[in-house]
């Protein structure tokens, strides 16, 4: 799966300067080194930063998704349309 994710990252970004910050994980940073992008092991520091807001994120996308395990894809698709007009007039 982080294979996948990151050679679907790299067609779609432009990531040839970035430097990724990895922790312990060995299947990280093998699947980082077979792709040829830099990375850093970093412990803490700025990677520390950014794990509550992916943690949010599948806080969030865990409960969307107990809300519409039974919903049509058409359904949950309008719903996540309606969501995303009302975030951005309100923020």
């Amino acid at each position: 799966m982080t294979e996948r994710f990151l050679q679907e990252l790299m067609e779609k970004h432009d990531v040839e300067d970035t430097v990724f910050l990895v922790d312990g994980a060995q299947h990280l940073r093998t699947v980082l080194h077979r792709h040829g992008p830099q990375f850093r092991y970093e412990k803490h520091g700025n990677r520390k930063v950014v794990e509550p807001i992916f943690k949010d994120i599948e806080r969030r996308t865990t409960s969307f998704s107990n809300c519409f395990s039974h919903a049509k894809p058409s359904t949950a698709e309008s719903w996540l349309q309606a969501f995303a007009v009302w975030q951005n007039a309100t923020n």
